[in-house]
């Protein structure tokens, strides 16, 4: 395990599971455990998945000038932002290029809590902060367990009555298993699920009774990667694998518009002031490049950072690839040219093993009307 400063007090139970705990953000984290991968995919599309997610930064921002702060910060008009209620957003740097993505949650009048991956996210918010009356607290004694999954609502609603009228990005302050917490609906599969915030010192007794109870109903332990399984079906990017951070431009500084992202759509219609706005709206049209979708004939996904070929040439690159024995689909996200990111474009993904005909495709894969996150009741 990379050396970490920031640890899970679910350290032992990843480990129990065969987890080497590599280091994603500073903490250890379960990349990998001692079964199939495809078991832990095929829980959360069908049943449920519990997982660690604490390696998410967790940040308060509490004061007269909070929402101030966040609003500098963040994309989203978050004055628009109702208590109970969370949004999601992306940050800027100057350039107005992206540099974290992020989920507010709005605590109330004056307190909010940001929550946002391996990106400046943090870093973002102490300058925006600067010489405001406010607070900025990172938070890693608050643990994040994430339960995904269409019974995931079922195994929680008989321990939190009324939990199927919390609506889609909304929160609710309760107790689970006596213990207190905030249970967001939120996640990162494309599947209704619910985040358990807690404290480190109830980590553990709600993660064992979630797999001990949820077990009867097909509910298991998954590891942090599986993310990407799901994610690659469901349009979700994960900041650096997709960015520039990791495919570099030939000639260029590292940096994406959202508008390259497909990202955009986080912008509050009409927002300014926030850092790196005018940058972003004077580069609207100016995109070098598109994630788009790819989907591949066969099973054989395409192995990340696979060079993505169209006429023989090389036009891209494959970041995140899977293929669904739920779905019988093999798809992908990748970094490719404005005028390929068009339905239907023959491409060729350049795997280890060989060359994989493919086409571009409108994403997601997965639900692409995002009904099943959004249901209701």
């Amino acid at each position: 395990m990379t050396a970490s400063w920031r640890f899970s007090a679910l350290a032992d139970r990843h480990r129990a599971l065969g987890s080497q705990l590599e280091d994603w953000s500073g903490m250890g984290t379960a990349w990998t455990y001692d079964k199939d991968q495809t078991e832990e995919y095929m829980a959360i599309r069908t049943k449920a998945g519990v997982m660690d997610v604490s390696g998410l930064k967790k940040v308060h921002v509490i004061g007269p000038h909070a929402s101030h702060i966040i609003n500098r910060a963040v994309t989203r008009e978050i004055e628009a932002l109702k208590p109970g209620r969370s949004t999601y957003a992306t940050m800027l740097n100057e350039q107005g290029k992206f540099i974290d993505d992020c989920v507010v949650y709005r605590t109330g009048p004056h307190a909010f809590m940001v929550v946002h991956g391996s990106g400046l996210g943090f870093e973002a918010l102490t300058m925006a902060a600067y010489g405001r009356n406010a607070a900025v607290l990172f938070d890693d004694d608050l643990h994040d367990i994430s339960l995904q999954g269409p019974l995931a609502v079922d195994y929680l609603e008989a321990h939190v009555p009324g939990l199927r009228d919390v609506a889609y990005f909304s929160h609710i302050q309760t107790t689970l298993f006596g213990k207190p917490v905030m249970l967001s609906r939120t996640g990162y599969t494309g599947e209704r699920g619910y985040e358990i915030f807690c404290r480190r010192q109830d980590a553990c007794l709600i993660w064992d009774t979630i797999v001990a109870e949820g077990a009867a109903i097909g509910i298991i332990p998954t590891r942090f990667t599986t993310l990407d399984l799901l994610r690659a079906e469901s349009q979700l990017l994960f900041f650096p694998y997709d960015n520039s951070e990791m495919y570099p431009f030939e000639d260029e500084p590292c940096g994406d518009t959202l508008w390259e992202l497909g990202l955009d759509f986080t912008v509050s219609k009409g927002k300014t002031g926030f850092r790196g706005a005018e940058e972003h709206y004077r580069l609207k049209g100016k995109e070098r490049f598109k994630i788009y979708g790819v989907k591949l004939e066969g099973t054989q996904p395409a192995v990340e950072g696979a060079p993505l070929l169209k006429d023989g040439k090389k036009v891209g690159v494959v970041t995140i690839s899977m293929h669904s024995p739920l779905n019988n689909h093999t798809v992908g996200m990748a970094r490719m040219p404005v005028d390929c990111a068009v339905p239907g474009t023959p491409l060729v993904v350049q795997n280890p093993t060989g060359e994989i005909r493919a086409v571009a495709a409108e994403m997601p894969f997965h639900d692409p009307q995002k009904l099943r996150r959004t249901a209701k009741g």
